[in-house]
C-alpha cells in the first residue's frame, strides 16, 4: 500500500484514530495541478484530512466535501471524498508564492488567510445533506480542522497534518493524524495524549524518518495501548468523464447553448479537480442542443 489509512482505538478502546500516509497522493494531486510548494502543502493537508473524514462515514455511498475560503491570496480550497477515502480536490489560485516564514517552513497560513470559513458538507442519502462551518482560526489547516471538531461537531479532537515538499517541488512526504476523545474517556488517559502531543514531533519529521502510520501512531500515542482495526488504501480519483461534462452543457439551457453553437462552434470545458480538457465540436454540441428540446 502506498498510500493507506489505519483506523485504530487506544487507552482500552477511550479513543479513537486514524493516521495516514498520503504522499503519493498529494503528490499526484500536485501533478495535476502545477502547485507551487505553499499551495501543495495548503492542499495537501487539506486532501489527507479529507480522506481520513471520508472513512469516518457509515454508508458505502456517503460522500463528503471540505471547502475552505480564506482571506488568503490561495482564495479557495476545495476537496471531496467518498467513504473510501478516495478524494479529489484543487486551490482556486496553485501558483500562489509568498516569503518563507522566519523559521524558514512554508508559509500555508499566510497563503489561506486566518480569516474565512470552512464548510463540509455531508451527502448521507437524506433528503438534505448535513452542512457544518467554522470559522479559520489560523489558515494552517490542521487547528482549522481541529476547531471545526470541536465546534461544530462537539467531538474533542486533536489534528495533525503535514506535507514535506523537496527541493525539485515534488512531495517527499505527506500524512496527517485525528485523535478524537470518546465518551469514556478519563481524565489520566486525558493527560497522557496531551504529554504525548506536547512531546511529539512534527508530524513530516516522524513520516521522513519511516514512513507508515503504524509509525505515526506509536509516536503520538507513546505509552497508551494501540489497536489497529483495519488498514485502508486511499488514493486521488477523479471520475470526470464526457457525460458528466454533457450534462455540465445541458444545464446551461437551450439559449445559451444554441448561442455557443452559433458564435463558436465548439466548446472546450476543463475538470477543475484534474485538469482534464474535454472538447465538444459543433456536431456534438448539436445533438445536446436537440436532446434539451426533446
Amino acid at each position: 500500500m502506498s498510500n493507506y489509512v489505519v483506523r485504530a482505538v487506544a487507552a482500552n478502546k477511550s479513543i479513537r484514530v486514524f493516521a495516514a500516509v498520503t504522499t503519493d497522493l498529494v503528490e499526484k494531486a500536485r501533478g495535476f495541478h502545477n502547485t507551487t510548494p505553499v499551495a501543495t502543502a495548503a492542499l495537501g493537508r487539506t486532501l489527507t484530512a479529507t480522506s481520513i473524514m471520508g472513512l469516518m462515514l457509515k454508508g458505502d455511498n456517503n460522500k463528503l466535501s471540505v471547502q475552505i475560503k480564506g482571506n488568503g491570496p490561495i482564495k479557495q480550497i476545495l476537496t471531496t471524498s467518498d467513504s473510501k477515502g478516495i478524494v479529489k480536490g484543487y486551490v482556486s489560485n496553485p501558483y500562489v508564492d509568498i516569503p518563507l516564514k522566519a523559521n524558514g517552513k512554508l508559509d500555508v497560513g499566510g497563503a489561506v488567510g486566518s480569516q474565512g470559513r470552512m464548510t463540509v458538507i455531508k451527502d448521507l442519502g437524506l433528503k438534505d445533506p448535513y452542512v457544518g462551518q467554522s470559522d479559520l482560526v489560523s489558515g494552517e489547516i490542521a487547528e482549522d480542522f481541529t476547531y471545526y471538531f470541536a465546534n461544530s461537531e462537539q467531538q474533542p479532537s486533536a489534528v495533525a497534518l503535514g506535507v514535506l515538499v523537496d527541493r525539485d517541488y515534488t512531495v517527499k512526504v505527506a500524512g496527517g493524524v485525528i485523535i478524537q476523545l470518546l465518551p469514556n474517556t478519563d481524565d489520566e488517559t486525558i493527560t497522557k495524549i496531551e504529554e504525548a502531543l506536547k512531546n511529539a514531533p512534527q508530524i513530516t519529521k516522524v513520516l521522513s524518518e519511516e514512513d507508515t502510520p503504524e509509525k505515526v501512531l506509536t509516536t503520538y500515542l507513546k505509552g497508551l495501548d494501540i489497536e489497529i482495526l483495519e488498514k485502508v488504501q486511499v488514493d486521488f480519483e477523479c471520475d470526470c468523464s464526457f457525460e458528466k461534462l454533457e450534462r455540465a452543457l445541458i444545464s446551461i439551457g437551450e439559449k445559451d447553448l444554441k448561442s455557443i453553437i452559433e458564435e463558436d462552434e465548439k466548446a472546450e470545458l476543463t475538470c477543475h479537480f484534474c485538469n482534464t480538457k474535454y472538447n465538444f465540436d459543433k456536431v456534438h454540441l448539436t445533438r445536446l442542443y436537440e436532446e434539451i428540446k426533446k
